[in-house]
């Protein structure tokens, strides 16, 4: 099912300004038994990501009946779309504009199912993501970065490849942020020059902090990953992956993947 305003359509005006200019944000979700997972921490994310765009964030009370309406029974995905909504052809925001509203549902991807492989294999990206600390962070609809880079393989043996942006810095998968421990200290990358701030990765960072694992967010180059004990992918569809390879690298289980994939969950609304 899929909701435009809160009305069932597959539509929006050609006019819309998410589709002229990605001008707008989203979240991806999952939902179990027509409840959507992480629901604070995911409203809030959104909230966020509008305030720095200067979008109208919808009611949560509203947008949270919304997501239960298309929810799935069992397992699932649900993606929020705002967008500035409709408006006249160039870049000048108008005085008032109402806000698009898109909640739509999937079925949960093979590679997010139960029984998926917790081990995956990854590649490095040519692609290089461009640094604009105003978007940083944020969950934008322009996401043609995302788009070229995983045109770069199609071989279904790679799950997921990883980015840098343009000064060599290790950013993130291109669906997914990424961590790695060495000698019992977790890393994640800096994003505050490009690349997406996860739910995901906010959870993990926030119950590190629980459990005393001590954690480091910096300017990492590839060379930190090749040195790592451990390297994991994590979303929130996905939850915590371990990268086994990456291109012609191999690591044996360290043990941290259960552990981070264990506390991500903790505290689920």
């Amino acid at each position: 099912m899929i909701l435009v305003n809160g009305q069932r359509s597959d539509t929006v005006s050609a006019l819309d300004r998410g589709l002229a200019y990605g001008d707008g944000v989203f979240r991806t979700l999952r939902t179990h038994a027509g409840q959507p997972l992480w629901w604070r921490d995911h409203y809030a994310k959104l909230a966020a990501d509008c305030a720095a765009l200067a979008l109208a964030c919808p009611d949560e009370a509203g947008l949270h009946a919304e997501v239960c309406r298309v929810a799935d029974a069992g397992q699932g995905v649900v993606k929020l779309i705002i967008t500035r909504g409709s408006g006249a052809r160039g870049y000048v925001l108008a005085a008032a504009q109402a806000a698009t509203r898109i909640v739509l549902a999937a079925p949960l991807p093979p590679h997010a199912q139960p029984e998926a492989a917790t081990d995956v294999a990854a590649r490095w990206c040519a692609l290089r993501l461009a640094r604009q600390p105003r978007l940083a962070g944020i969950k934008h609809l322009n996401r043609l970065e995302n788009v070229l880079a995983r045109t770069e393989w199609d071989d279904p043996a790679i799950f997921e490849g990883l980015l840098c942006d343009s000064s060599g810095a290790v950013i993130s998968g291109v669906m997914s942020n990424l961590f790695w421990v060495k000698a019992g200290e977790l890393f994640t990358p800096d994003l505050s020059q490009c690349g997406v701030a996860g739910v995901a990765r906010a959870r993990l960072l926030r119950a590190a902090g629980r459990h005393g694992i001590r954690t480091h967010i910096g300017r990492l180059l590839p060379d930190a990953i090749l040195a790592a004990d451990e390297v994991m992918l994590c979303n929130s569809i996905i939850g915590v992956r371990r990268i086994a390879q990456l291109d012609g690298v191999t690591w044996s289980p360290a043990g941290w993947t259960d552990t981070l994939n264990t506390i991500l969950y903790e505290d689920v609304d």
